[in-house]
């Protein structure tokens, strides 16, 4: 449809589409503004631990706030034109008056919880929360759509961003052979206190902006992408060379080899112009196509760069969720099962005993792995590796593997990460 026809739907639509949006953190403030000036949109309920806060987000945008403990409070709220904001992400799950929840808290269990309620509540669900996106995905995108219901991950975010990119690029008629993120700055071992200073001139959390400097968030996404386009990596956490400008990709990977199964990759490189863009590589042979492309700029093929100089989040975010509840299209979902999944490795020497601190913390960063086809994988993913402790010491940079800790089975996340195991299983059983 195109962004023009979606703005002219959205335009005369005389009801609005409802969504709540747990978490209002950055992302989920930015959401928040977001519902208030794209047409045919309305928040009809926010939460945040810091009840405060969120109330404050709401009122800053002009919007009248109420705040509220119970279900029948919010919908009383909502009939009277206030914004309810509460403290559980629960009560949003449950409220009548939402056609979408928006799930971009930076927690994993709760958010799990929030999630599979409001698709047990008919509500479409929409992840700006890439960590549940990957570990739970596979359940949360099939009941979904047992329920007859969306499940999607958003735009704005890179693994969108590409998404659509490579869409393009193979509606254009190329074969894809690569999705690229491009990161600004690497350390594997950075930490909440060594990100204070960062942090707080970007008005981060610390865990959050540790996780993006460590690469986690950045594997996690590039998972995402793997799983719903059926890609894979060719290497433990992707190469990701430096580069100057994006252009320089053709020259930084040995294509003819990534190539040669025919079986597109995800990767990124390092410190590269346009800083906060993405790129994807295609694949075309045709002598007429290359002969055109060569005198647009392109080069002289058979692989091609494409990229995009930006990624804007939030800004981004509507057209998925529209799509999402009038047409039942999603941007991207794990349709390929865990192809990859995101794994924890020890940041520094771990010792036996040692409980684990979770996603941007001071014990473990994350690396994207193939998955096998058959079987369940070996390694700890890194979204669960928070309050297990450890059975035995690991090595700085060595993986840490599900045997070497100590974990309840019928703990919530890992139930639900089984869970997704088997969908997972039977996505990739259906696909042979």
């Amino acid at each position: 449809m195109g962004h023009l026809g979606m703005h002219r739907r959205l335009q005369s639509r005389r009801d609005p589409i409802r969504v709540v949006i747990t978490g209002m953190g950055a992302m989920g403030k930015g959401l928040l503004y977001q519902s208030t000036v794209t047409p045919g949109f309305r928040c009809v309920g926010v939460c945040d631990l810091k009840v405060d806060v969120a109330r404050k987000c709401v009122e800053e945008f002009g919007l009248p706030a109420r705040v509220v403990d119970n279900l029948s409070e919010a919908h009383d709220a909502a009939r009277a034109g206030c914004v309810p904001v509460c403290e559980d992400g629960m009560l949003l799950a449950e409220m009548e008056t939402a056609d979408a929840l928006i799930e971009s808290t930076s927690c994993i269990e709760a958010a799990g919880r929030f999630a599979l309620a409001a698709l047990e509540h008919g509500k479409h669900l929409v992840l700006m929360n890439a960590e549940i996106d990957l570990i739970f995905g596979p359940y949360l995108m099939s009941r979904a759509h047992e329920l007859g219901l969306t499940y999607t991950s958003c735009d704005g975010d890179q693994h969108g961003v590409i998404k659509r990119l490579m869409e393009d690029m193979r509606l254009w008629g190329f074969a894809p052979v690569m999705g690229g993120n491009m990161k600004g700055f690497l350390d594997r071992y950075s930490n909440p206190t060594k990100i204070i200073p960062e942090a707080d001139k970007r008005n981060l959390d610390y865990r959050m902006c540790t996780a993006y400097t460590d690469g986690t968030k950045l594997n996690i996404e590039m998972s995402l992408l793997a799983n719903a386009m059926n890609m894979r990596t060719a290497v433990p956490g992707m190469y990701g060379p430096r580069a100057g400008q994006v252009r320089d990709v053709l020259g930084l990977f040995d294509f003819p080899t990534l190539w040669q199964d025919r079986v597109p990759v995800v990767d990124y490189i390092l410190g590269a112009s346009p800083d906060g863009g993405v790129y994807a590589v295609g694949y075309c042979e045709h002598p007429y196509q290359k002969s055109l492309l060569k005198y647009y700029k392109m080069g002289d093929g058979p692989f091609y760069v494409f990229y995009r100089p930006y990624h804007l989040c939030h800004v981004e975010a509507m057209e998925t969720v529209a799509e999402a509840v009038l047409d039942g299209v999603s941007l991207l979902e794990p349709a390929a099962g865990f192809r990859t999944n995101v794994f924890a490795y020890a940041k520094k020497p771990l010792h036996a005993g040692e409980m684990l601190d979770g996603l941007g913390g001071y014990a473990c960063y994350g690396l994207v792995e193939n998955c096998p086809d058959q079987g369940r994988p070996a390694g700890l993913p890194v979204c669960l590796a928070e309050h297990v402790r450890l059975k035995r010491d690991i090595e700085a940079d060595r993986p840490i593997m599900l045997s070497d800790i100590e974990y309840d089975p019928n703990r919530f996340d890992f139930d639900l990460y089984e869970r997704s195991l088997t969908c997972s299983a039977a996505l990739i059983e259906a696909s042979a």
